[in-house]
């Protein structure tokens, strides 16, 4: 924190006040005497215009010039939280010849509780209690070279039952990307593996999403994960409106990264947002977005399947393989931050073309409530576009006799529909509550009772069961 007579000087500076460099040298100095010119002792704080000197005694204190004060260093102290809170690295301190690196890291502890079950529910693995390492990843970040940024994240996590017959799999690759900032004309540049720019929560990180998984209708189903590929990314000066679009092959494996084959598959990505509402430091929030997703299917045939909003179990819904050569799907996001309060929803329609043409669709909502006062934090150009940032809490949990303080407390509902009438293969709802509780901002433990409802036509037709989905989750 700034001293008093070095925020007076840095205010002088800001303001325009004629001041001589003897006067500045004297105000930032530790042995800086009590006035700078003789005057009276009835005159403890005067101004001699003529000369145009401001001239303060230590026990004099003027209520304009304290008040002034207060609000640089309400500003400086935002700035700093910028700055120590960006995933941009437009906005750090950015060496000109070398690289900057930061190693971390991500560590999720999942243990689910299948509290009951339809007894028609079946599939391998069936409807059984589980413990996992969710994620357990190693990250490297840099920045380095004026405006350039890289990352590379890899999973030590076993890949999920019934993907891999039940064994361990190489590490898979998850971020590994290159990226240009500020180019004139086109903002940022982009290049490796990385989340494809379409749909708000598929592009918050999870260490920042509000449930143990993402919704029904976009994990996997809508919305496509990381794919390899470039991407620009770029927003207006204000960032009230920021728009991106990618071109990236289609579903190559995080295992293997690579692909033999005359045909690799396309997709084309596009999203604009658009906010017209950001007070209060982020407080007060409204956010707005559309977005197109074109995949040329690689191999023509494509499948949409879901399990409960878990890791691990059967699935409910599957459409089997589909002919289909092309798919379009259509976004509509829309997001509001009213303080302690966020509410947030997305809606999406898919459209195949070939052999078994149709359309499927799906969407989701859910609200969140700080029971500590805290709202959720919304980067409006962060680092794949708008998105929702890291929770931090009031105050730290502390368990000190002199200094007892909760953390952060957020209880949470979301309702989730994913329709797969046109194929005959069913419709999955899907109805979670919960509460987080957050120790800081890397550190939180969650809580998810998940009920899912299906209809006659889904795979083991129409069930319900409640799931209870507890996660520790914590990253450095």
């Amino acid at each position: 924190m700034l001293r008093f007579h070095q925020l007076l000087t840095a205010l002088l500076l800001l303001t325009a006040v004629p001041v001589t460099a003897s006067v500045v040298s004297a105000m930032s100095s530790d042995t800086a005497p009590a006035s700078i010119l003789p005057q009276p002792e009835s005159a403890p704080n005067r101004v001699f215009p003529a000369a145009g000197y401001a001239v303060l005694t230590e026990d004099a204190e003027d209520p304009d010039v304290t008040a002034m004060l207060a609000d640089l260093q309400k500003r400086l102290e935002q700035l700093e939280k910028k700055q120590a809170g960006s995933g941009n690295a437009a906005t750090r301190d950015v060496p000109t010849d070398r690289w900057n690196v930061r190693l971390g890291g991500h560590v999720q502890l999942d243990y689910v509780n299948w509290m009951n079950a339809d007894p028609a529910i079946g599939g391998t693995p069936g409807p059984q209690d589980y413990f996992e390492f969710r994620r357990l990843r190693l990250v490297a970040d840099g920045v380095g070279y004026e405006n350039c940024d890289f990352r590379l994240q890899m999973t030590l996590e076993p890949e999920t039952v019934g993907e891999s017959s039940g064994r361990a799999t190489s590490p898979d690759v998850k971020d590994a990307y290159f990226t240009v900032n500020e180019i004139p004309g086109l903002g940022r540049f982009r290049i490796g593996n990385f989340f494809v720019p379409f749909g708000l929560e598929q592009v918050t990180n999870d260490t920042n999403n509000v449930f143990l998984e993402r919704s029904v209708p976009t994990q996997g189903i809508f919305t496509p994960d990381r794919e390899v590929g470039v991407a620009l990314y770029n927003a207006t000066d204000d960032e009230s409106v920021g728009w991106s679009t990618g071109v990236f092959f289609d579903g190559i494996s995080d295992t293997l990264k690579e692909r033999i084959d005359d045909n690799q598959g396309l997709r084309l990505s596009g999203r604009l947002v658009w906010t017209p509402l950001f007070e209060d430091d982020g407080a007060r929030v409204l956010h707005t977005g559309v977005g197109v997703l074109y995949t040329d299917d690689q191999d023509n045939a494509v499948r949409f399947r879901t399990r409960p909003q878990i890791h691990e179990g059967p699935r409910f819904l599957d459409s089997g393989s589909l002919a289909a050569d092309a798919y379009t799907v259509g976004n509509l996001e829309m997001a509001a931050v009213m303080g302690p309060l966020t509410l947030q929803s997305e809606a999406y329609l898919a459209t195949l073309s070939g052999a078994q043409a149709g359309n499927l669709g799906g969407w989701y909502a859910h609200a969140s409530w700080f029971l500590t006062g805290e709202h959720r934090i919304y980067e409006r150009f962060g680092q794949h576009g708008a998105q929702f940032a890291r929770n931090k809490p009031r105050r730290n949990l502390s368990v000190r006799a002199e200094g007892l303080a909760p953390g952060a407390v957020e209880l949470k509902s979301r309702y989730s529909s994913l329709i797969l009438d046109n194929f005959q293969c069913g419709n999955y709802q899907d109805l979670t509550t919960g509460v987080n509780w957050y120790w800081n901002d890397r550190t939180r433990l969650m809580l998810d009772w998940i009920h899912p409802v299906t209809t006659k036509d889904a795979l083991f037709g129409g069930v319900t069961a409640d799931l209870l989905a507890l996660r520790f989750d914590f990253n450095w």
